[in-house]
């Protein structure tokens, strides 16, 4: 019984190291993805163990398109990379493209980022005309100076973004004409939204503040208040009195108080005269507690004095 199983093991023995050896002659083809195991990592080429008689090698230009891309910082001894055959060099090697085999899933990558609205964050490389260049997923994109960010970008302007960091979101891809459009104006479109709702959220009803008179219409008046929020005065609100004219109490550039009367649907509605009529009974309070609290420490003085006087009244002390 014995035999039969070290019979078996060296016929499976020898199965391996024959498949081995058939798998040692394996010619590539150009254009076949492969894999291979990485032995040697350098700035100017990768080697790759590609269990082959052939040793595998990628040259610095098929690394990848992405300038910000370091073989050292990206790479160790050990990875397995799925690359494409080159051709085969002088020396025997088979020379690949890691570049080539990651593009095919950098726009896969890149059609899913899109139906997702995943937010990318990137590093700007260079102008071009009419916006700038970063990558993405290891291919190049352009963000056109209008998509740079909520207010319009000057083409003299494009230089202050080299370098800087962008978040942003691809709007345009399309893998047969190589072209990735990205966008940092939707982002920054989106979070400044979220910020103004989140502002909304935390007005209170009857809340007073003072603000800046920014619109006159013939129905009232918008006054900019706190951080970017602004609300309508209509003219019923403005004050006690019958206006033909919002114009006939406030102007541009005007500061004024204002009392929060509701917010519905993002919309903010004021008045001035619930915050004026307001206002003064407020102080009134304040002052009165203020003064209030002096007469009460007063009074509790004087009432303790009184009461020790009491206390004492009639005790006689004998000598």
């Amino acid at each position: 019984m014995d035999m039969e199983k070290e019979m078996e093991t060296k016929m499976e023995t020898m199965a391996d190291f024959e498949e081995e050896i058939n798998a040692s002659f394996v010619k590539f083809r150009e254009g076949d993805r492969i894999n291979g195991t990485v032995v040697s990592v350098e700035e100017e080429e990768i080697l790759l163990d590609l269990h082959s008689f052939s040793q595998g090698v990628i040259p610095q230009t098929e690394y990848s398109d992405d300038p910000d891309f370091h073989a050292m910082d990206e790479i160790r001894v050990g990875d397995t990379l799925s690359v494409v055959v080159l051709y085969e060099d002088e020396q025997g090697r088979t020379v690949l493209s890691l570049k080539q085999a990651r593009e095919a899933d950098s726009w896969e990558a890149l059609k899913n980022a899109y139906e997702d609205r995943r937010i990318y964050e990137v590093r700007v490389k260079n102008t071009v005309p009419s916006g700038v260049v970063a990558y993405v997923e290891g291919i190049r994109g352009f963000i056109p100076a209008s998509q740079l960010a909520l207010a319009y970008v000057e083409e003299g302007e494009l230089d202050q973004y080299i370098g800087q960091t962008l978040k942003v979101r691809v709007i345009t891809v399309d893998e047969e004409k190589q072209k990735l459009v990205l966008s940092a104006k939707e982002v920054a479109k989106e979070e400044a939204a979220q910020i103004h709702e989140n502002k909304l959220n935390a007005l209170q009803k009857g809340y007073i503040t003072e603000g800046t008179v920014t619109r006159i219409e013939s129905y009232g008046c918008f006054v900019e208040f706190g951080d970017g929020l602004t609300g309508l005065v209509h003219i019923s609100q403005i004050c006690n009195k019958f206006l033909k004219s919002p114009k006939e109490v406030v102007k541009l550039g005007m500061k004024v108080k204002v009392k929060v009367l509701s917010v519905e649907e993002g919309k903010i509605r004021l008045s001035m005269k619930e915050a004026e009529d307001i206002a003064p009974e407020l102080e009134k309070e304040e002052d009165e507690r203020s003064s209030g609290g002096a007469a009460m420490e007063y009074k509790d003085e004087e009432e303790a004095i009184t009461s020790l006087a009491g206390l004492l009244k009639g005790i006689h002390l004998e000598e």
